[in-house]
């Protein structure tokens, strides 16, 4: 194909074109465009030579006699150059009764297809306020043909059992002026961070939304502050990756697998945070932008016996009817796309709740598309991570349909977090939890990398914040501090905020160590938030959505100012990495695994084998684990949250010694150090300092 280069040409011919593919596809001779819509009586293509173009240079009307097949509308454009731009429009007769939405025959729709869109002249204000809104809307991109991925050494990998995830905003990563990034905030400037990743140790990055989303989705008090929809939870074009984060947004699909490509090469792993539970166009007061102009009464969830009336479990508008055979077909080759071309390796679905209900909202017993998606020659060999929960209050963590399905686990946040802040009674839990969250997952034939372990995200403070505020401070996203969760079992240490105190600042870092100490050597798969290894703060906000500014962004100076907890947190990812008793596939069963002599698990207290369970006030926990491997050694772990040091006695080892390698208590470098730089406990018990980890291994 030729790019356009001007705006002044001949018509272009037209044929009938096909059904398949949906979406814009290059083809011998030119291009295929299909789009489904049951209800139009006719259909219009509308041609642009540019994102900014003030009118089409051609305008198609489709004939049902030979444009149509079924529900489907398709041309085929001949010799249509690269980088074209087009919308659609329809007229419909639609029973609004039933679902159906009537739409002013002069509003210009996005394909649901798109594999490139360009926002430059939408306006979400008047595309809501309408009539006469003008070329305003969302442009698709023709794109260049994108060959399919090669599966290469090192991605054979299923599953998630040896996985650290880091979750990472695109944009916020680099948009900082001290990330010296070529093109700040792009798909191109994480390709330039992509060394300390590797040097940091994760294994798979997971990417806040990176599908094209709509940046002016927020309420009439956030935009008056000149705040935006940063953290994306908004999309409107699936297919598409979003044009803030490109280069050159006519080159989306490159951009976004250069950067798949470049995180293989360095033996990263992808994964999408994606948004199936809502779209951008909102409930009744939202604009049309695609789906509500085309399929309005398949796409999303109704009132009953109202259809008029969108039904809300996200909190958003609107909720996609996920279960409608056609809705999850789009959603099942949707995700196989971003497989197949754009190199994704697996997904976690926001609110996927959702998932479990019909178009009338209620709960069916057992969802089409959870296991549609499980069962998908594609997405069967990969990841997928439920957000179990939406917004609504239907709540699946240990439950989520399907066979294989991994979940954010919600329970161990909130029980690691309240026994670190010094809750008492509550070993039970922390043991359940480090132990893989065996009651939630073993009964129905899951594993403990089903279980994804986390004690902070995106939703909600930062690691910094939570051993800083004792409660959210929120007031600078415009909505008079009601947004943001409530309930966040953090403590401040002493003072609210930012401290000259020492003490409270000594004791924040050894709180902050303790909760990364514990993710990481919990059964599960630990997912650590960008920013926490050097303690980024948001100054109290949790809930920082619509905070495309510093507030929000990694601050590469950091790396400075806090090396010492950079350095603890890469040492213990690669302590983790070094023993398999840390990442077993099975859960802990307190007998010898295969071919070892030791229990794969014993639990203690102060004394050996007294942990206490029933002890109301008990705030120490300890446990010994034995060898998965042949040639590991034992590894001896206590957490003592008590305001005062405990001398913990130790398990004697036949011709060993053990070594003290991480303790929270002490000042870097000797917080995390090789067993060759400690030497060798000579008593049967160990001092552990007030609120501190320590970690003994076997010489």
């Amino acid at each position: 194909m030729k790019c356009c280069e001007s705006e002044s040409h001949a018509p272009y011919a037209t044929a009938p074109g096909s059904r398949f593919p949906p979406g814009a596809t290059v083809v011998p001779g030119g291009v295929n465009f299909c789009v489904f819509c049951r209800d139009a009586t006719q259909i219009e293509l509308l041609l642009y030579a540019s994102e900014t173009s003030p009118e089409p240079v051609q305008v198609i009307a489709l004939d049902p006699a030979f444009n149509r097949s079924y529900y489907w509308w398709h041309v085929l454009v001949a010799n249509l150059p690269a980088h074209m731009c087009y919308t659609w429009r329809v007229r419909a007769l639609r029973d609004t009764a039933s679902g159906g939405r009537a739409v002013e025959a002069h509003v210009e729709l996005l394909d649901p297809y798109a594999r490139a869109v360009s926002d430059v002249l939408w306006n979400r204000c008047r595309a809501i306020e309408g009539p006469e809104t003008g070329h305003i809307s969302y442009r698709a991109i023709v794109c260049e043909a994108l060959p399919g991925c090669e599966v290469q050494a090192g991605q054979t990998q299923e599953g998630l059992d040896d996985a650290i995830i880091y979750e990472l905003h695109v944009g916020g990563f680099t948009r900082h002026p001290s990330s010296e990034a070529r093109h700040p905030g792009t798909f191109a400037a994480l390709i330039e961070k992509i060394p300390y990743l590797r040097d940091l140790g994760v294994t798979h990055v997971e990417l806040q939304p990176v599908m094209a989303f709509d940046e002016q989705d927020v309420p009439p008090q956030v935009a008056r502050r000149g705040l935006s929809n940063y953290w994306g939870y908004s999309t409107h074009s699936f297919y598409s990756p979003h044009p803030r984060f490109c280069v050159d947004p006519r080159r989306a699909p490159q951009e976004f697998r250069a950067l798949s490509d470049a995180l293989h090469a360095a033996g990263i792993r992808v994964l999408l945070d994606v948004v199936f539970n809502h779209t951008a166009e909102g409930g009744d007061s939202g604009p049309v932008i695609n789906f509500k102009g085309l399929a309005n009464d398949i796409v999303y969830q109704y009132g009953d016996p109202d259809r008029r009336r969108y039904l809300d479990f996200t909190g958003c508008g609107n909720t996609v009817n996920c279960n409608h055979p056609l809705v999850s077909a789009y959603i099942i080759h949707c995700l196989e796309y971003w497989v197949e071309f754009l190199g994704v390796d697996g997904f976690r679905f926001d609110l996927a709740s959702v998932f479990v209900r019909n178009q009338q909202g209620d709960l069916m017993v057992d969802p089409p598309l959870p296991w549609a998606l499980e069962s998908s020659r594609v997405l069967s060999r990969l990841p997928l991570i439920a957000e179990a929960w939406d917004a609504a209050g239907l709540y699946h963590v240990g439950a989520f349909p399907g066979m294989a399905w991994a979940e954010w686990n919600g329970r161990y946040r909130d029980v690691i977090r309240r026994f670190v802040r010094g809750d008492p009674g509550m070993i039970g839990e922390v043991a359940t939890c480090m132990a893989g969250s065996a009651d939630l997952y073993a009964d129905d034939g899951r594993l403990p990398a089903n279980s994804i372990n986390f004690v902070t995200c995106h939703d909600g403070f930062t690691l910094h914040d939570l051993v800083s505020y004792n409660v959210k401070h929120n007031e600078a996203n415009g909505d008079d501090n009601r947004d943001g969760g409530n309930d966040n079992f953090s403590w401040n240490c002493g003072e609210e905020g930012e401290t000259d105190d020492a003490q409270v600042r000594q004791l924040r870092g050894r709180q902050a160590r303790n909760l990364v100490a514990i993710l990481l050597l919990s059964q599960g798969v630990p997912m650590i938030r960008a920013g926490d290894e050097v303690l980024r703060s948001q100054r109290g906000n949790n809930n920082a959505w619509c905070q495309d500014n510093e507030l929000s962004w990694f601050d590469w100076g950091a790396l400075q100012r806090e090396g010492a907890m950079l350095r603890f947190v890469r040492e213990l990812i690669a302590l983790r990495k070094r023993h398999a008793s840390l990442r077993r596939r099975r859960f802990l069963t307190g007998q010898p695994s295969p071919g070892q002599t030791q229990p794969d698990v014993t639990w203690h207290g102060e004394r050996l084998r007294e942990p206490g369970w029933h002890e109301p006030g008990a705030r120490l926990l300890a446990l010994s684990l034995g060898e998965e491997e042949p040639g590991e050694v034992p590894l001896h772990i206590v957490l003592n949250m008590y305001d005062n040091e405990r001398h913990v006695a130790l398990p004697r080892l036949d011709g060993h010694s053990w070594r003290r390698i991480v303790d929270t208590a002490l000042p870097s470098p000797r917080d995390i150090v090789s067993p060759a730089y400690e030497g060798a406990i000579e008593s049967d018990e160990v001092c552990v300092q007030a609120r501190s980890v320590v970690v003994l291994e076997a010489d």
